[in-house]
């Protein structure tokens, strides 16, 4: 057997935690990493951590939020897996197009090197060239200094064949980096029987099974479960799994996902990654005061309010998965239990509008694209704009918005968006003049976070406490300037711009208890630490229309 290669300084930089999953998909292996990251974070660890997704597409730009959930944008216009916003929402760290890998991405690479000529007339294989790539990128984020620990989520389940190349490449580096490097986290599922009045281990054992035979075994099992492990089954799960038994780890279902943290710290998982990994610098006991502060503030609100959700994707909660989280945020920020109403905008007409929206305290419309319940949106705005119930528009719901007052204070009754009509005679909404000579879809929308300059003693400016902002964006048609003096002198201010291009960022009603909508993305920057400022004014909106 060859001797193991010695790892590079660069490699061994930072320690590298890999978590897999096995039995089924949708265990939590993103908010289990996220709450190990906390902890570590918390000790004062450096912490990041990546997904490798198996699906094809280069990125989840143009994947329907059906298939896969929200599309969440990054900083550097990355468009990503909905878990880099647990990622953020948890640690209050930015994350990266480095943060987000596919397969897709992994082939384009590799192949685009040999039609460059790179690989010297060899042939292309899975091994050693895909594996060579993912191996590459899984090691780029521990090469800069950032981080003292890389957590890379494997996507999909042990056993799947789109995920072997990853697994692979996992088995390859745990060979090639010191033992106190890596290690590996196999999250993993304990069902209970009703009718035995017991939980099975069998699954777990199946899914390790799987695991080893591919080259890996792991060094901790995270055993999610509706019921407490019992120490002899965990003794059971350690012999027949190979792992030594503080190494199984018991991840009951919690009442939040921001109860995990404590959970994991509960059950020891960060001081068996701390000794297996060799940590040291770090504090003794990790500093959650904060976390528990907002858990606090979560689970004993003093207010209630429900806001309805007016989207066109609403059967599925993970299409607006950042949207829901922010009013978590926001609602703990207030000490205010937030019910979110779901109505889908289809459904939405002029004559059941009061009836739908009856007994709300405020009304968010949702960001998307395309025409489909766009009409009932409209009738949403007119409703609460009218009626003086508060109100927030995110991207698509700022043109809305716009396209409401259009017809409806201006008198322009055929103003539309050139997304839903090309050819109104009212384009109070167009696309973007950048964005008409482009034909492809993906990664082609204005992304990514643009400054936005507020206007002083504006209701947007007051919330945030400043008059300079960076917001992310995820769109190709914007407001139409050429409309804009009428749009202001009937009332509706154009709050926020963008100082390069004069773009109208925010809008709002100064006459209206809370009338404000964003062309970009607020709720991809709130974080548990951070809650974002418009989500926290419109909750607070919200809680006095309430009262009344």
């Amino acid at each position: 057997m060859p001797e193991r290669s010695n790892p590079s300084p660069s490699a061994s930089a930072a320690k590298y935690i890999f978590v897999t999953g096995g039995v089924t998909s949708s265990l939590g292996k993103g908010i289990i990493s996220a709450s190990l990251a906390k902890l570590l974070q918390a000790r004062g660890f450096r912490v990041t951590i990546q997904k490798f997704d198996p699906y094809i597409n280069i990125d989840p730009g143009t994947l329907n939020p059906y298939e896969h959930g929200e599309c969440y944008v990054t900083d550097d216009g990355a468009e990503t897996d909905l878990d880099l916003g647990h990622y953020e929402r948890f640690l209050n760290t930015p994350t990266s197009q480095a943060n987000n890998v596919t397969t897709g991405r992994i082939y384009d690479t590799v192949i685009r090197r040999e039609r460059e000529g790179a690989f010297l007339g060899k042939t292309v294989q899975v091994v050693p060239h895909i594996t060579d790539e993912i191996k590459r990128r899984m090691l780029l984020l521990g090469q800069n200094g950032q981080f003292d620990v890389v957590i890379t989520e494997i996507g999909g389940c042990i056993g799947d064949i789109e995920s072997l190349p990853f697994v692979e490449a996992v088995r390859q580096l745990r060979w090639e980096l010191a033992d106190s490097d890596s290690l590996v986290i196999h999250l993993t599922l304990l069902p209970y029987l009703k009718a035995a009045g017991e939980l099975k281990t069998k699954p777990t054992q199946h899914s390790v099974r799987d695991l080893r035979e591919a080259g890996l075994q792991p060094d901790i099992l995270v055993c999610r479960s509706e019921h407490s492990i019992p120490m002899e089954m965990r003794r059971k799960i350690a012999l027949f799994c190979n792992v030594k038994i503080n190494s199984v780890i018991e991840s009951l279902d919690a009442d939040s996902i921001y109860s995990v943290p404590l959970l994991m710290r509960k059950e020891g998982l960060d001081e068996r990654v701390i000794k297996r990994l060799k940590l040291t610098g770090g504090a003794t006991n990790p500093d959650l005061e904060a976390w528990k502060d907002f858990l606090g503030k979560l689970k004993n609100p003093t207010e209630e309010v429900t806001i309805a959700l007016v989207g066109k994707y609403v059967e599925l909660p993970d299409a607006y998965k950042s949207i829901n989280e922010a009013f978590v945020h926001a609602g703990a920020a207030n000490e205010c239990k937030v019910t979110v109403r779901s109505i889908q905008s289809e459904h939405i007409t002029a004559d059941n509008v009061a009836e739908l929206l009856h007994g709300v305290d405020g009304v968010l419309v949702a960001p998307g694209f395309g025409e489909r319940g766009f009409e009932g949106k409209i009738n949403a705005v007119r409703y609460v704009r009218e009626n003086n119930i508060p109100f927030f528009g995110i991207c698509l719901g700022m043109q809305v918005a716009v396209v409401e007052f259009a017809r409806h204070v201006l008198a322009l009754q055929d103003a539309n968006s050139t997304e839903m009509d090309a050819l109104t005679p009212n384009p109070v909404v167009a696309m973007m003049e950048e964005q008409k000579d482009v034909t492809l879809k993906g990664g082609t929308m204005r992304l990514g976070a643009y400054a936005c300059d507020l206007k002083r003693g504006s209701r947007a400016a007051k919330a945030y406490g400043r008059n300079h902002i960076s917001e992310r964006h995820r769109h190709r048609y914007e407001f139409n300037n050429q409309y804009l003096e009428q749009f202001e002198a009937a009332g509706l201010v154009a709050s926020g711009t963008n100082p390069d291009t004069g773009l109208v960022e925010v809008i709002e009603l100064p006459n209206h208890p809370w009338f404000v909508a964003g062309q970009f993305h607020p709720e991809l920057k709130s974080t548990v630490e951070t809650p974002h400022p418009l989500f926290s004014r419109f909750v607070r909106a919200a809680i006095q229309h309430r009262k009344g």
